[in-house]
């Protein structure tokens, strides 16, 4: 709140800590004013000012975590892509970076492996687990024609897929 105030700047800790410090003040002056009388009674808000401040370094540490999260989240999900494709090209393959796949290449995705691109089945059938996607325990069966989805893992057949999306 210190901060805050020095830069002419109104945020929430300022505003919390204005609040905070008037509940205290007013409490101690409350408790001193009254120091001497028996049987008065006062309200102190010394309390109300502490709760109010767990509250809030409570929200601040759920909000870092849920931002932590939230990146590892992300990062996990970007290992998950794939890195490498097997392109094919005048009848011969070569594995190349996924960032060098352009839209209408024929690429090869062999059983186990990770879809790298999103595209479409020009030659065989397999079951693709896309759990990363949908959430869906099962694999999805898919044939010729049939769209495929970059990050997903082909789990059992050969397939000949041209890219239709990149990047």
């Amino acid at each position: 709140g210190w901060r805050a105030l020095r830069a002419g700047a109104g945020n929430m800790d300022l505003l919390v800590t204005m609040g905070t410090t008037a509940a205290y003040g007013l409490s101690v002056y409350l408790m001193l004013q009254h120091a001497g009388h028996e049987g008065m009674q006062t309200h102190l808000y010394f309390e109300s000012a502490a709760v109010i401040i767990t509250l809030v370094l409570l929200g601040k540490w759920l909000e870092e975590r849920a931002k932590r999260q939230t990146v590892e989240a992300l990062q996990a999900l970007e290992s998950l892509k794939a890195t490498t494709a097997i392109i094919r090209r005048h009848g011969l393959e070569a594995e190349v970076p996924v960032q060098e796949v352009r839209v209408g290449d024929v690429l090869v995705v062999r059983p186990g492996a990770r879809v790298p691109v999103d595209g479409v089945i020009l030659d065989g059938q397999s079951h693709f687990d896309e759990s990363l996607l949908t959430g869906e325990s099962m694999p999805v069966a898919k044939g010729v024609k049939d769209q495929v989805t970059g990050g997903s893992i082909n789990a059992e057949g050969l397939i000949i897929m041209q890219a239709s999306a990149v990047g």
